[in-house]
């Protein structure tokens, strides 16, 4: 491996040097989080996939590293001052650790509608939180207004050279566990993650192929590239709460305009997928955000490559893992629930339960209701939840139903 030439953003300069000191700092900070290779994955996309967990580091997200680099760097009057932030969750708790543990006051404005377990993390390391508004956008304004109130050290989630260069250091150790890998795929918010992955992979091995993902419900990165400038969406929607970003930043713009190959979006159904598999096949837990190079796989065009996907973060509350677990039990087939019209008189219900059992359909809820049979006084309808093998194993079911000539309507 060989250093390349330092990457130009104005009147300042990136290098690899920049990547190294960095990387020194963040020694006996952050926790080491060892590649993990995934049979389940690999088979889904047909490459041999290693995840890069970041969802386990102290702070429960990569952010950590941006963060503490940053704060590092402030001279004694910047720290006296104090820091402020805006975030959705991660880089929250990464402002509020490493201000901790530099000794720095810490303020971060959070979304009113940021999850309480990212909140509550925010507080335990120390930080005062401030919630406002309902998206990251409007928290980021607030942050602005009381850091030029009260003289606050202002740090961008990630459009901010010092805070890309402490992300960058996750490259360093995917290339030190996996010399030979061909593939980095790296969710995208706004762009920081991407910025300085991207950066230290190109400028160590040309070679690696870096990917963005977004979700589709978010894609400020892909739509500015389109654009050929920084855009902004007029809105945002997806469960990647932590991706959520209408306008990417004006740094890691030109850094991913330059240094990352491709961007490729994908859904919710694709994400909650995503998280389902990681839990059952790994036992780790990520969150909307975090999943996204994960759910990316069945995007890419290569075959029989060394991939890498960067899981960036796990902080999430139990409720939302419910819901999203819940949608991707269905999207893969795994729950079917469906409603019949059944005549209502003593052996209907055995005779339905009875087709399940031969078709090995576990029964999980069970509706029986007169009332909502309109148009007849002598039926009922039966609205059944089954768990199930697959998509085969549903459509199976459907046809035996159909084979006994009772007619079921499909509600998921």
């Amino acid at each position: 491996m060989s250093n390349g030439k330092p990457f130009k953003l104005g009147n300042s300069y990136v290098s690899m040097e920049d990547i190294y000191i960095a990387n020194q700092k963040l020694q006996g900070v952050i926790k080491k989080t060892e590649l993990i290779e995934s049979p389940v994955f690999s088979s889904e996309c047909g490459n041999r996939v290693f995840i890069k967990p970041e969802n386990l580091q102290m702070t429960g997200a990569f952010k950590i590293r941006g963060a503490y680099n940053k704060l590092s760097k402030l001279n004694e009057l910047e720290k006296s001052r104090g820091v402020i932030a805006s975030s959705a969750g991660n880089h929250a708790q990464g402002i509020g650790y490493a201000a901790q543990l530099l000794g720095i006051k810490a303020t971060v404005v959070m979304p009113a509608t940021t999850p309480i377990i990212k909140v509550e993390a925010t507080k335990n390391y120390g930080a005062e939180v401030v919630l406002y508004g309902d998206s990251y956008d409007e928290a980021y304004k607030k942050a602005r207004e009381l850091e030029a109130e009260h003289n606050y050290v202002f740090v961008h989630p990630f459009d901010d050279l010092d805070v890309i260069i402490g992300q960058g250091t996750v490259a360093l150790d995917i290339l030190n566990d996996l010399e030979d890998v061909d593939e980095i795929l790296v969710p995208i918010g706004g762009g920081g993650l991407a910025s300085g992955v991207a950066f230290v992979a190109k400028m160590l091995k040309p070679s690696i192929k870096v990917i963005g993902v977004e979700p589709d419900g978010a894609c400020c990165i892909k739509e500015s590239l389109a654009q050929g400038k920084v855009t902004e969406l007029e809105k945002v929607d997806t469960i990647a709460d932590g991706a959520a970003v209408k306008r990417p930043g004006t740094l890691t713009f030109e850094f991913i305009r330059e240094f990352v190959d491709e961007i490729i979006t994908v859904s919710d159904f694709d994400i909650a997928e995503a998280i389902l598999l990681l839990i059952e096949k790994h036992k780790l837990i990520t969150e909307g955000a975090g999943a996204l190079s994960l759910a990316g796989l069945k995007k890419l065009q290569s075959k029989g490559k060394k991939v890498v996907c960067l899981v960036s973060g796990g902080n999430i509350d139990i409720l939302t893992i419910s819901a999203i677990i819940n949608k991707a039990l269905v999207f893969r087939g795994r729950l079917f629930c469906f409603t019949v019209n059944l005549p209502d008189k003593p052996g209907e219900l055995l005779h339905v339960a009875k087709i399940l059992s031969d078709s090995n359909a576990n029964v999980i809820k069970l509706d029986h209701n007169q009332s909502k049979v309109m148009d007849s006084f002598k039926q009922v309808q039966l609205e059944v939840t089954v768990e199930t093998n697959g998509h085969c194993h549903v459509e199976e079911i459907e046809s035996t139903f159909q084979k006994h000539g009772i007619e079921i309507q499909k509600i998921y």
